[in-house]
């Protein structure tokens, strides 16, 4: 039997990053290869550049290659525009038998009923979301299968996206010559790699601060509750940096990497940084104070995005866990604190699961446990839960066949 391989490929504004694994057995995912390399043609979550994005899938897919060409037969891609959109929907039917009896024919016709929304022809359904179930008006239901009701209603999370951007991706994954296994929404797959049971069940908001874009998605009591994406990352310091520096973009993110920090305090006003190592053209030195402001005001309006979603939904202050961020944005130094003081929140830094991954080597491990892999990680296991449902076999099978074809378009 051929070895079956499964590769999350996170693409974004800045780099391109994929995690490659072979699925073994008995579902573990055993790692292969993690990978990144600059991405081109992107801008704020969405193609700008049919051509450069494919000369930069091109050198992505030549690496994928060495590790197996079956690694291109199921790409799992994030899609994470601003333009994807989530929105609550309800679907109520009666139950069809005398007894009352709810069988999986009732729940497959009412969860139809809630993906029955009006889009426009451009727009395309990525995720239909069961978020609960509701007998007779009793609320709160995960499996209403065997219960006795007259009426059943389901309440969903519909998240759509911008058609022709998602065809976009996907033809140019193609022309490179790999196949799409599926689609998955970028909070989602950043969850699935992140954030446990008991943390979905408490309360928490997961923020991924990306290059062109920052992503969120709240959960509460094990339920997705809201999701949203932002058109501003960290992408945007540097554009700033580069303004205020008045130095090249090249070199404002090089000032960014190395002395970067979220917050001023701490930073000693005598502390300079001499331009003219980083950008020849550039003569004047600068304190790393004034480098922290520019950076902080950037972070406090990401935070304030974040937050005024929070308000939206009556969760500002009220989420136990607190903020977990990850991204390469979340590498900067000082971001926990900043958080807290924003948000008014706990906050950390979030580091993927192991549980269901299996590394070939402690330098994989140290590599998979950076926040900036976070989404390929997820895509990954989105893809090794899709294909190890299709590949037991039984009830569970077929139900967790049915599930997955459901969430991913």
């Amino acid at each position: 039997m051929a070895q079956q391989y499964v590769t999350g490929l996170d693409i974004g504004t800045n780099s391109l990053k994929a995690v490659i694994g072979e699925l073994k057995n008995d579902g573990q995912l055993s790692v292969s290869k993690i990978l990144k390399t600059p991405s081109g043609g992107m801008r704020k979550g969405s193609i700008d550049d049919l051509s450069e994005m494919t000369r930069s899938l091109n050198v992505m897919f030549g690496d994928i290659k060495k590790v197996s060409r079956n690694a291109l037969k199921n790409i799992y891609l994030n899609v994470g525009g601003a333009d994807v959109r989530v929105q609550a929907s309800k679907g109520i039917v009666a139950v069809s038998r005398a007894d009352y009896e709810i069988h999986q024919d009732d729940v497959d016709r009412a969860v139809q009923a809630s993906q029955a929304i009006n889009l426009p022809p451009n727009r395309m359904v990525l995720h239909s979301i069961t978020r609960e179930f509701v007998v007779d008006g009793v609320g709160d239901i995960r499996d209403p299968l065997g219960m006795i009701g007259n009426r059943l209603e389901v309440n969903s999370l519909i998240i759509d996206a911008f058609a022709p951007a998602v065809k976009n991706l996907t033809k140019c994954v193609e022309m490179a010559g790999a196949t799409v296994g599926g689609l998955i929404f970028t909070p989602l797959a950043n969850s699935r790699s992140i954030l446990s049971k008991n943390q979905k069940d408490l309360g928490v908001a997961l923020i991924d601060v990306g290059f062109g874009t920052t992503s969120l998605c709240v959960y509460e009591e094990n339920k997705l509750i809201h999701a949203a994406v932002f058109p501003v990352g960290s992408g945007n310091i540097t554009n700033d940096l580069a303004i205020g520096l008045k130095t090249s973009v090249e070199a404002a993110e090089a000032v960014k990497l190395t002395f970067g920090s979220a917050s001023p305090k701490g930073i000693s006003g005598r502390e300079n940084v001499d331009l003219k190592k980083i950008d020849p053209n550039v003569r004047n030195n600068v304190s790393r104070r004034f480098i922290a402001d520019i950076i902080e005001v950037r972070l406090a309006e990401i935070f304030e995005f974040v937050n005024n979603e929070l308000k939206l939904i009556g969760k500002a202050d009220k989420l136990p866990v607190g903020a977990i961020l990850v991204g390469g944005g979340s590498k900067m130094p000082g971001l926990v604190d900043l958080a807290k003081a924003e948000l008014n929140l706990p906050a950390q830094i979030g580091i993927p699961s192991m549980s269901s991954l299996e590394m070939a080597s402690g330098e994989m491990s140290l590599q998979a446990e950076d926040p900036e892999f976070v989404c390929a990680i997820g895509l990954a296991l989105w893809g090794r839960d899709r294909m190890f449902a299709d590949q037991v076999g039984g009830g569970f099978g077929s139900w967790a066949k049915k599930l997955f074809n459901n969430l991913l378009p």
